[in-house]
């Protein structure tokens, strides 16, 4: 995994979707009863020379000293130590730390020889040597003076963290004197985007004015008179009643006054600055390309997105391709239900037509919740390895739903003691057709995210960085790929459900497209808006929040399919190895059974399996 990318965007994994938006790979959340995460099992010290004890030792170093500066990670994984710190991962000694710590692990792991390494520890050097160079790298690109966007920023996490429905436990005393201290260090984090952003405006380094003017709104609605009725009056209103007498006066007391002297001036601040001031220095140009050094910071994502040497124009011919490709098989779609005319027109009958949409938000979480069973049985046609952890379905919170799209999912805790979450968006239900449910539902829950995720985390044997390491390209592609499983596990026996899985896949396709047109071609928003329009069945409000999505988040778009058709590639050497032979679920088991990888660490383990058991 890219830990330094991972740790950056994490606020955005917790804020966008997946299906229809963003999903980083949303992170495993704390537990007040959840032990820190144990380190893979250490080697005897009569090992101490052994390239595979030492090996692992080292990543676990690196493991620990990164927590250590990234806390919120930490707190992620359900190691609580650092509850009551939030880094100022923006600021100039944090980040000068961070480079500090990739450049002399990377310096100790080339002392290791690699070739004395195989099986585990062989791909364990590989990821490790892989993110430490990316991480390196990563420092050359100023994203610390863009801090602050529509789908990413400390605004809209750390108001979810202090909801008390989210990562932050507020269980014990502890827990709520932890969330104070958290936020001193939050008003540290907002006055150092405002600096930041201010050193941006004289670099020409700045976000786009659409995106800022979408973050304004965001801020306003945290904003209240009074502490009791913002949403960092949750946890006092629900304070266990374990809590009690003069610790439960004082805490309340002390929550007022942080909410009303701390949080909400440090909120006011930012939107005061971007009102008053950055507006008028934002860009009206949406590419990344626009800025300086864009071209080769935009190459940068893409590599780190994708975990491929791909360029942005091989992926933009590969999205053009994949968009034909889907739209002839929607034209077979319309000639099996019987529709009388164009693929434009049959987009518009999906739009347009009543019965294709839910009339509550209880029926749309009640139909979901109606495939768990159903799909939890078909999945052991493809699946022998299920994870031991369990998954719920919950409506994504009102005030995150407007900026978030279709669904999302969100990791259980290391030990269980908490399930995976599927959240589903319940926003403006003209934006969530029926035809999307069941393909929405593969890719995040069942065989999808909960599977990939959830096996990752048991994988107790592994060093922490493999076990809690994330790439786009691998856990995106996962979930893209089990999308196209529907037909096999016996799911898509509606033919619009089928099309709504094409629409799905189309979308991704598109993405292909629009993110390398708008940061290497030049295409503006309103291009990527008609490109859209004209590709697939899509109402404004989904249109415009994709849109925009793109712009904020330079190359993540691209890991979904270039993920699946490097799966769906693997899964076809190896049919073709094995011949009759072949076995699905001993595939799913060498793709899942290993934690995220790089796409080509991935493919490279794979095509050796497929040799071996072809020869």
């Amino acid at each position: 995994m890219n830990l330094r990318l991972t740790i950056a965007f994490v606020a955005l994994a917790l804020f966008a979707a997946c299906g229809g938006a963003e999903n980083d790979k949303e992170m495993t959340p704390a537990n007040a009863d959840t032990a820190p995460p144990q380190a893979a099992p250490a080697a005897p010290d009569a090992a101490s020379d052994d390239p595979a004890a030492r090996l692992n030792r080292l990543a676990e170093a690196y493991f620990d000293e990164m927590l250590k500066l990234n806390p919120l990670f930490a707190t992620f994984i359900g190691d609580d130590r650092y509850n009551d710190r939030i880094a100022n991962s923006i600021g100039a000694q944090h980040r000068a730390a961070e480079k500090e710590m990739n450049t002399r692990y990377l310096e100790r792991l080339g002392e290791i020889d690699p070739q004395a390494l195989d099986g585990q520890d062989r791909l364990t050097y590989l990821v490790f040597e892989r993110d430490l160079r990316e991480n390196i790298e990563g420092f050359r690109f100023p994203s610390h003076l863009i801090p602050v966007n529509q789908f990413r920023g400390m605004h809209n996490y750390f108001a979810r963290l202090g909801s008390g429905a989210s990562l932050h436990p507020f269980n014990t005393v502890k827990d709520y004197d932890d969330f104070l201290s958290r936020s001193d260090d939050f008003v540290v984090w907002m006055d150092q985007a405002i600096v930041n952003m201010k050193e941006g405006t004289t670099q020409g380094v700045v976000q786009p004015r659409i995106l800022m003017e979408r973050v304004i709104p965001q801020i306003e609605a945290l904003l209240k008179d009074e502490p009791e009725e913002t949403v960092f009056w949750k946890p006092v209103e629900n304070m266990p009643e374990t809590i009690s007498g003069a610790e439960r006066d004082r805490l309340t007391a002390a929550y007022r006054e942080a909410i009303a002297t701390k949080v909400m001036p440090a909120y006011r601040r930012l939107l005061a600055y971007i009102q008053d001031s950055y507006l008028a220095s934002a860009r009206e140009t949406v590419g990344l390309n626009a800025l300086p050094d864009g071209e080769a910071w935009y190459a940068f994502r893409v590599k780190s997105y994708t975990t491929t040497d791909l360029t942005a124009d091989e992926i933009h011919e590969i999205g053009l391709a994949e968009v034909a490709r889907i739209h002839e098989q929607m034209r077979g779609v319309i000639a099996e239900v019987g529709f009388e005319g164009t693929l434009e027109e049959f987009f518009a009958f999906l739009n347009d037509d009543p019965q294709f949409y839910f009339a509550s938000e209880e029926e749309l979480l009640t139909s979901y919740r109606s495939l768990m069973a159903d799909l939890d049985v078909k999945a052991l046609k493809l699946f022998d390895s299920l994870p031991r952890t369990g998954y719920e379905i919950r409506p994504v919170e009102a005030y995150r739903a407007k900026s978030s799209s279709a669904g999302s999912y969100v990791s259980p805790s290391p030990d269980g003691s908490r399930p995976g979450v599927f959240y589903v968006n319940t926003y403006d239900l003209s934006a969530r057709p029926r035809w999307g449910m069941e393909s929405l539902f593969l890719h995040e829950a069942v065989p999808g995210h909960h599977f990939q995720n959830a096996l990752a985390i048991e994988l107790t044997d592994l060093p922490r960085l493999r076990r809690f390491g994330s790439y786009t390209a691998y856990g995106e592609g996962w979930g893209l790929y089990a999308e196209s499983l529907g037909k096999e596990l016996g799911v898509y026996e509606d033919p619009y459900q089928y099309f709504g899985a094409l629409a799905a896949e189309l979308w991704r396709a598109i993405r292909l497209v629009v993110d390398t047109g708008l940061h290497h071609k030049g295409w503006s928003r309103e291009q990527v808006l008609e490109f859209m329009y004209s590709n697939t069945a899509v109402k404004e409000a989904r249109a415009v929040s994709e849109a925009e999505r793109y712009i904020a988040i330079p190359g993540q778009a691209l890991a979904y399919k270039i993920g699946q058709l490097q799966i769906r590639t693997l899964r076809d050497e190896a049919e073709a190895a094995w011949g009759d032979d072949f076995d699905v679920k001993a595939f799913h088991r060498q793709v899942l059974n290993d934690g995220e990888l790089p796409l080509d660490v991935l493919a490279a383990k794979i095509r050796r399996w497929s040799e071996e058991r072809g020869q």
